[in-house]
């Protein structure tokens, strides 16, 4: 299940019952945790070895983008429409078990994080993907 971060539910919060605008990111970037984060963020974020965050687009950029958001029978749902796939690693970056969602492709804010439904051991000449659908954002 997909958490939101303490950066983002004072935000969504606030435009929704307090009329405060804010615009959102203009891009998303998908990171990869080896240890996994909490909503106050930490964790440890994959590093080395080619490593570097994915762009997923905002609202009908380029491929990759978000569906969006369904009934699915557990809550609402917004997944990726197309295949992210991550640089071939050119050093082993561990045991990938979260992904978290950024709005920066190196620094920024954790938007929301979550827990891979199994973990994947990444090596050297390994290529990291989540397939279309497959990155499930979920709220209930």
């Amino acid at each position: 299940m997909s958490q939101f971060s303490d950066y983002l539910e004072p935000r969504l919060l606030d435009a929704t019952f307090n009329g405060v605008a804010w615009d959102g990111p203009n891009s998303t970037y998908i990171a990869l945790y080896t240890v996994t984060p909490t909503d106050a963020g930490g964790g440890t974020e994959v590093t080395g070895g080619a490593y570097a965050r994915e762009k997923v687009e905002i609202n009908g950029g380029t491929s990759p983008t978000w569906d969006l958001a369904v009934v699915d029978g557990v809550g609402y749902l917004v997944d990726n429409t197309h295949t992210i796939t991550f640089t071939t690693a050119t050093a082993n970056w561990g045991s990938v078990l979260a992904f978290g969602i950024w709005d920066h492709v190196t620094t920024g804010n954790l938007l929301m994080w979550g827990p891979l439904t199994a973990t994947k051991t990444v090596n050297a000449n390994d290529t990291f993907k989540f397939l279309a659908g497959a990155l499930d954002l979920r709220c209930e």
